[in-house]
């Protein structure tokens, strides 16, 4: 199953065409994948450098030209009980700190003269991408068992963890692919939070109950304060102008509510306690 194919099933459950995702989860991937309904798809710029956090399994032995599982192998099984220690992969793993330039994979959706990646790959046309700047907050080598090392890594929107198994694996000298992973956070939103898919299919159609099982709007950019304007604010706010609002934390950027859950505006500050809409949400 796709991001796509996600999107499209809960279009269904929940009977809203305006769904968008915040970052394509690989299809062998599992785990977190944060989608907006509804009004709030206009609030995806605020997520786009959200970092992420992964859980997985390096297999060594070969590379694929995926970098992962799904892919063709490009060489053979060369793995042999005992070619690697746990302190090796750890001492090569270290290098994959801290920001660095990182080469995306030939099959991904990076965009070449309009056209993803990935369909070129699979055209057998050539692929010339550049590197990307990323960085990598954490990345533990938790275990070696056999052929597969099982990871945590944290790393910046862009990156990608398949390109690090890859690369783990030619530094080694040894070929490596990603053979799983699974997202277990992405920026604000936990694995905790999450819901399957089977779980929220019987409430199609029940606009109440699905809304509960959703993120508590306040909760959203936590970055941003909330402030709960008056309806004289809310109604200027609503029609593009500036407004009044009672926040004095000094924040350049705050959450405008019209009630406990209904966010009105997204608003930057002008001047004191004047402020002007950026994002208006009805």
């Amino acid at each position: 199953m796709t991001s796509h194919d996600v999107v499209a099933r809960l279009r269904r459950i929940a009977g809203e065409r305006s769904i968008g995702h915040l970052g394509t989860l690989d299809p062998m991937a599992t785990g977190v994948l944060p989608l907006l309904l509804g009004k709030y798809t206009r609030l995806a710029q605020y997520f786009s450098t959200a970092e992420k956090t992964y859980t997985g399994a390096i297999r060594f032995g070969f590379a694929t030209d995926t970098y992962d599982a799904d892919g063709e192998p490009t060489g053979p099984d060369n793995w042999t009980p005992g070619a690697l220690a746990l302190d090796m992969v750890r001492a090569a793993a270290a290098r994959f700190q801290g920001e660095m330039e990182q080469m995306p994979p030939a099959f991904s959706a990076k965009k070449i003269g309009g056209k993803p990646a990935y369909k070129l790959a699979r055209e057998g046309k050539p692929v010339e991408l550049k590197p990307a700047k990323i960085r990598i907050a954490a990345f533990e080598i938790i275990a070696l068992e056999g052929a597969e090392a099982s990871f945590m890594i944290s790393v910046s929107a862009g990156g990608y963890v398949r390109s690090v198994a890859h690369e783990l694996g030619r530094d080694l000298g040894i070929g490596a692919h990603l053979s799983r992973l699974r997202r277990t956070q992405a920026g604000v939103f936990t694995i905790e939070q999450a819901h399957m898919l089977d779980e929220l299919q019987p409430l199609a159609g029940d606009t109440a109950a699905l809304e509960a099982l959703c993120v508590h709007p306040r909760s959203l950019l936590p970055e941003m304060p909330a402030v709960t304007g008056d309806p004289v604010a809310l109604g200027r706010l609503r029609n593009g102008a500036q407004a009044n609002l009672p926040d004095f934390s000094q924040a350049q950027v705050v959450k405008v509510f019209a009630s406990q859950r209904e966010m009105v505006a997204i608003a930057r500050r002008v001047a004191g306690t004047l402020f002007q809409p950026v994002v208006v949400m009805g």
